[in-house]
């Protein structure tokens, strides 16, 4: 049967848009972001809990205050984590804040090596590692090699008031943000280098949540009704290290005092 050659061109042509519609569907910004989104699902382990193992860092200057701050010589300027950028301190608590403010530079805890306490130590300007298993969460921390245990086993906070300086914390999956009551801490840490502190009956509850393969969003709601009139809240983003041969370094910021002795 013979077709008539303007046929062909027709059905040339209508082949031609079909594959051009076809490229363009393929490379679209919708179409790119839906092949981002498939190579960035969030990883999960075998019992379908978010998988937040890896090495992550903060990117921020809240180490040395958590609110907004102007920059000084030796620290950046930065936006604060702070929720509304206002801590509720007690009267007598903001008296005792600008006190630490004056005397910073020698009564920071972290300047005599103290571990930082929680959250403070999630976001010191070092990388830490988590490890994530069934019955329980593992953070390894650069700073000092400090170790946190977030149990996820069920199991409740041990009777009576202990003196801790990373407290205790006891975890659970809320979908899927893991959630971690902190409690037992003692009264030696402040949440940065700008003063701002707590008593010993802080109570901490974090928040893990992967928003995507490299990113956790993290929040800690601050309880402390000897310093604070009500709760308040820090929020800020953990950054996965994806570096070649990562890993954790020394800090034994201690050691450095002892370097005149033992050189």
């Amino acid at each position: 049967m013979h077709i008539h050659p303007l046929l062909n061109r027709r059905r040339m042509r209508k082949l031609i848009v079909l594959f051009a519609i076809a490229v363009a569907a393929t490379f679209s910004p919708l179409s790119m972001h839906a092949q981002d989104a498939g190579s960035n699902r969030i990883p999960r382990t075998a019992d379908g809990k978010p998988d937040l193992s890896g090495f992550w860092q903060v990117l921020t200057s809240a180490n040395w205050n958590i609110q907004d701050h102007k920059a000084e010589k030796g620290i950046p300027a930065s936006r604060g984590i702070v929720e509304g950028d206002e801590i509720p301190y007690q009267p007598w608590a903001l008296a005792k804040r600008k006190e630490n403010y004056a005397n910073r530079e020698t009564a920071d805890p972290q300047a005599k090596w103290y571990l930082q306490g929680v959250p403070r130590i999630t976001y010191t300007p070092f990388p830490l590692q988590i490890i994530q298993t069934p019955k329980e969460v593992l953070v390894l921390y650069e700073y000092v090699h400090a170790t946190r245990h977030l149990f996820t086993n069920g199991a409740d906070h041990p009777p009576g008031h202990i003196d801790w300086w990373l407290g205790d914390s006891r975890a659970k999956w809320e979908g899927n943000t893991l959630v971690v009551d902190v409690t037992d801490f003692n009264d030696q840490t402040w949440f940065d280098h700008a003063g701002n502190f707590h008593s010993d009956e802080l109570h901490v509850v974090e928040r893990y949540t992967l928003t995507d393969a490299d990113h956790i969003d993290y929040e800690a709601t601050i309880e402390d009704p000897k310093v604070f009139t009500r709760p308040w809240k820090v929020d800020l983003t953990l950054y996965r290290h994806k570096e070649k041969g990562f890993q954790l370094l020394d800090y034994e910021g201690y050691g450095f005092e002892y370097e005149k002795y033992y050189p």
